[in-house]
């Protein structure tokens, strides 16, 4: 719904709604953050420092801006990684997919898409020196 400069239409990806999940995040750390300082710094605990008592939060807002900010960034970064693998399903102690074995000792893989030109494929990575070439179908 909300492209970045058509970018996802000129590589051909669908638009995501992730952006508006970090935006939600965000709001949540900034609200989460909010009421913790102003329960810490007010209520509980309210300070005198230098002879200058102001147990408001709105004379202290100058202070608060850089933790509430920070405080936003945290829970943003944190819980979009928190979506990206749920999103991607890796989630702890899942077992591996991978389509060799062989991959995690001493061979790199290579999956690619066929569309229709299939031995122009095999052919081309076999000029190029590649050790093996497996065509496996997934339909």
């Amino acid at each position: 719904p909300f492209p970045v400069h058509g970018l996802d239409k000129a590589m051909g990806l669908p638009a995501t709604r992730l952006a508006i999940c970090a935006f939600l995040y965000g709001l949540t750390g900034l609200f989460v953050y909010f009421n913790l300082l102003r329960y810490i710094m007010i209520k509980d605990w309210p300070q005198d420092i230098g002879g200058k008592p102001s147990f408001e939060f709105i004379q202290n807002m100058p202070a608060f801006v850089p933790v509430l900010f920070e405080g936003t960034v945290f829970f943003a970064a944190h819980l979009m990684v928190i979506t990206f693998y749920m999103r991607s399903k890796l989630w702890p102690f899942k077992k591996a997919e991978n389509p060799d074995v062989r991959t995690t000792d001493d061979h790199f893989l290579m999956e690619v898409g066929v569309h229709d030109n299939e031995e122009e494929l095999v052919s081309f990575f076999k000029n190029t020196g590649a050790v093996e070439v497996k065509v496996i179908d997934k339909h």
